[in-house]
């Protein structure tokens, strides 16, 4: 056996508050390495009946092989007679297994060295197995960190026991990060390295303004008021649209605060963000009204809707067209994808000119009939002139016979 020490538990203990990885998972690793560093130095390639035991009130630990007693051996390896078994244990019988230390002179050495590698490489697969398993149970959900640094256009966020990268994409126009700022991230993704798990966060995803109004909104938690849709551009404006399950309960209102408080601690965690808080309706025509506010609309057409295309025309006042088709379309492109349909705006005075020019077109229609359909129209109406000519013909020979017919009969 090897003289160890209670320092090993202790240090194997410490790594368990900090790191979180267990002592048991500790020990296994250097009991493995302890049979691994004995195979080498044994030159062995293959054997299933060593094992390396470590014994914590002694602090000693040793590799041992397990043999099986019998009369006469086989295979010493594997195999022990009684009288040497009964040697090391004297109730041991034939049949039974029993456990023969093999410990080399002076492997603590070899055993040393080997155990470093191996408890090192099995630390970093714990922490690796610890930070997937805690960030694959937070993906899709918020979470604080500090930035780091800036890297090739990449944020560094550190979210506790790692670091996670925020791409140019997924960052807010014109936010400056700072290191050493706290920052509300969303979890968009855990993807799998040698090393550490990759974490991909993002300060620009619609889902952050989900959970804000869930942590601000008492009513949202509780199931009272819900969230139907949401559409963001980030760090310009966000439209969301609330339903509520009670009547008595006000969804915009409810989302509001009273004096606005609560919607004002969102707007100062998003920067000063714009955020529409509309109502959720099934019925289309008063649900893309409310998703084109703060513009007032005069009507709304239904063009299509069916599993293949929504589409809607809406009319609205000359003086509410720029308000409502939004600073670069902006606000119709958030209205679309609030509401998922295609919402073609135009003016009052826009519809009137298309409705006078299609009248207008309309009677200009005659004037533009082609050559080509005049000489088939003329040629119709000459085989229509040649066929009554030719009935008529036919009627005057057959009065003419029945005339005959009777004179003769007259004559007789």
């Amino acid at each position: 056996m090897i003289k160890i020490g209670t320092a090993l538990f202790e240090a194997c203990e410490e790594l368990e508050r900090e790191r979180g990885i267990s002592k048991e998972v500790l020990i296994a690793s250097l009991c493995d390495a302890m049979v691994a560093a004995y195979k080498k130095h044994m030159h062995i390639k293959e054997a299933t009946n060593i094992e390396a035991i470590l014994d914590e009130q002694s602090g000693e630990i040793g590799v041992f092989r397990t043999k099986l007693v019998v009369d006469n051996v086989e295979d010493p390896d594997t195999q022990i007679t009684l009288a040497d078994a009964k040697e090391i244990a004297e109730d041991v019988e034939t049949g039974d297994e029993i456990k023969i230390e093999v410990t080399p002179e002076q492997f603590g050495r070899i055993a040393a060295q080997s155990a470093k590698q191996v408890i090192t490489q099995r630390i970093r697969e714990a922490e690796r197995n610890l930070v997937l398993q805690e960030f694959m149970d937070k993906k899709g959900t918020l979470t604080t960190g500090i930035i780091q640094r800036v890297e090739n256009r990449n944020v560094i966020v550190n979210i506790g026991k790692t670091d996670a990268i925020m791409p140019q994409k997924e960052q807010i126009p014109g936010e400056y990060y700072k290191p050493g700022n706290r920052i509300r991230v969303f979890v968009l993704n855990v993807k799998e390295t040698t090393r550490l798990p990759q974490v991909i966060v993002s300060h620009a995803h619609a889902e952050i303004v989900r959970e804000l109004f869930e942590l601000e909104v008492p009513e949202i938690e509780d199931g009272i008021v819900e969230i139907k849709s949401i559409s963001r551009e980030a760090g310009y404006r966000t439209k969301i649209a609330v339903w509520s399950n009670d009547p008595e309960v006000d969804s915009v209102g409810a989302c509001i605060g009273p004096r606005g408080s609560r919607i004002q601690t969102i707007v100062s965690e998003l920067k000063n963000e714009k955020i529409d808080i509309v109502r959720y309706s099934e019925d289309p025509v008063e649900y893309i009204v409310n998703a084109l506010s703060p513009a007032r609309v005069v009507s709304v057409d239904i063009l299509a809707d069916d599993e293949y295309a929504h589409e809607a025309m809406v009319v609205v006042p000359d003086d509410q067209l720029s308000l409502a088709i939004g600073r670069e379309g902006q606000n119709v492109r958030l209205a679309h994808k609030l509401t998922g349909w295609k919402i073609d705006i135009k003016s009052v005075s826009q519809m009137e000119r298309a409705e006078a020019q299609n009248i207008s077109n309309y009677e200009e229609a005659p004037d533009e009939i082609s050559d080509d359909t005049v000489e088939e129209v003329d040629e119709l109406q000459q085989e229509i002139e040649e066929e009554m000519n030719q009935q008529a013909l036919d009627e005057e020979d057959f009065q003419t016979e029945e005339a005959s017919e009777e004179n003769g009969d007259i004559e007789e």
